[in-house]
């Protein structure tokens, strides 16, 4: 405690530190106010009553769909698209760069050619939001809650049976949600500079903390009706919840080190003979090198049936899609399961250029002790990191359904998301590159006071 509280002194006598973590507070609370604004047309009430009438693998799905908005998806706000389309478009710019050589060359140009590739992911962020809005409107209308259920309240404020009503509805929704995300796109970058942390990753964390309040006093609540087992039952569940998060920090910071030597000769100024100096390092590898990518692809293909089983005609299709729309069932676990290695190993060999890696290592005179520079480089740390990508792709399919795991053990539903999955993963992601940029900003600011104490002694 005593150490907490000195960090806490240390970060608020640190003015330029203070200055970012209240400019990063201060842009996520916009961030969150506009989570709240609905669209215009649009009656949350009538939306909020078609979510209470989904079972419980429905509406987990939709859940994590709306996770990554802090909830503005399942209110039909402004941000409703919230950050994914420009997450979507890194990714396939990403992929895109491995293919296209035109890209290829951009990634190796420096500053300039990345700035390129970040003004063409944010061309593609606006296109994938044009095609996007429109789809999200539409589902209000077939998913949500159709404009002639009488059984419901209805999900829009004005007459959509007019023309008027119709097309001003789909024209300004379409902008809205468009420059919703490039508002929160925005509100990323811009934290990024002036803030702390990386501000995509902290609107994401943002939106998933900000459920976390009421899932888990629901479950204070559930257990609490049950007396003293339910209180020991709790108390269990907290311990798991933290065995689960010691877990996943294991996982996220696990590093293979394969050592590397550098051999530089030099003449010596007394004998005039050639001398040779030893430098050892380490290659890192991550275990989880792909981090947290593999699971948001999995969950985004199995959004898929959520999205199109509306539209399909044939019943045998749509009994088939409705397996896997429950989140908690084995269909849904077993293919997201599968789906998870699969994505590791695939975006851990496109990230990890290993042939590069041997290039330049022996361009820079360095190699591995025993191992022939160039080509045997290359095998060898292509066969080391299949060795450690396979337990790492098992270790995160296993975190990827711990939610239904738990889920079926009495955990209640809303606080069963914060056990793994995605969204466990990036709150520890994020709070630890946080936690690590902050010691850094607190070593230099004790560094440049010892720097002025020494100038001034002088």
């Amino acid at each position: 405690m005593n150490n907490f509280l000195i960090t806490f002194y240390n970060i608020w006598n640190a003015k330029e530190l203070r200055k970012k973590i209240i400019t990063t507070l201060c842009l996520l609370l916009i961030y969150r106010f506009g989570a709240y604004i609905p669209l215009p047309g649009i009656n949350p009430l009538g939306i909020s009553d078609f979510l209470d009438k989904l079972n419980s693998g429905s509406k987990g799905l939709m859940q994590i769909l709306s996770s990554f908005t802090g909830g503005a998806f399942n209110r039909a706000s402004i941000l409703a698209l919230g950050i994914m389309p420009y997450i979507s478009a890194s990714i396939i710019i990403q992929l895109m760069c491995i293919i296209i050589p035109y890209l290829q060359r951009l990634r190796r140009d420096g500053e300039s050619g990345r700035k390129q590739i970040n003004l063409l992911t944010r061309w593609l962020t606006v296109g994938i939001c044009l095609i996007q809005a429109p789809v999200y409107l539409i589902s209000l209308t077939k998913q949500f809650i159709p404009f002639s259920s009488p059984s419901s309240s209805s999900a829009y404020l004005i007459d959509m049976n007019t023309f008027y009503g119709s097309s001003m509805f789909w024209m300004i929704g379409v902008f809205i949600l468009t420059s919703g995300t490039l508002f929160t796109m925005w509100l990323g970058d811009y934290i990024t500079d002036k803030g702390i942390g990386n501000g995509v990753s902290l609107i994401i964390m943002s939106g998933i903390i900000a459920r976390f309040p009421n899932a888990i006093v629901k479950e204070i609540l559930n257990k609490i009706k049950k007396g003293y087992e339910g209180v020991i039952i709790l108390f269990l569940e907290i311990l798991l919840w933290l065995l689960v998060i010691l877990f996943s920090i294991i996982i996220i910071q696990a590093v293979r080190k394969i050592p590397v030597q550098y051999v530089s000769h030099y003449k010596s100024l007394v004998t005039d003979s050639k001398l040779i100096h030893k430098r050892h390092q380490y290659i890192p590898l991550k275990v989880t090198v792909a981090g947290v990518m593999p699971i948001i692809f999995s969950q985004a293909i199995m959004l898929f049936p959520l999205t199109f089983s509306n539209y399909i005609k044939n019943t045998e299709i749509k009994k088939f899609f409705r397996l896997f729309q429950d989140i908690y069932g084995v269909w849904y676990n077993s293919t997201i399961f599968i789906l998870v290695i699969v994505f590791t190993f695939f975006y851990t060999a496109i990230t990890i250029p290993v042939n590069q890696i041997a290039d330049d290592l022996k361009r820079n005179g360095g190699h591995i002790p025993r191992i022939k520079p160039g080509k045997d480089t290359a095998e060898y740390i292509d066969y080391v990191l299949s060795k450690i990508t396979f337990p790492g792709a098992v270790l995160l399919a296993i975190i990827a359904i711990l939610p239904s795991i738990v889920f079926r053990i009495g955990v209640t539903q809303n606080f069963s998301l914060f056990y793994g999955g995605t969204s466990l993963l990036i709150v520890v992601g994020v709070i630890i590159d946080i936690s690590q940029q902050i010691n850094i900003y607190l070593l230099n600011y004790h560094y440049d006071g010892l720097m002025m104490m020494k100038n001034r002694i002088n």
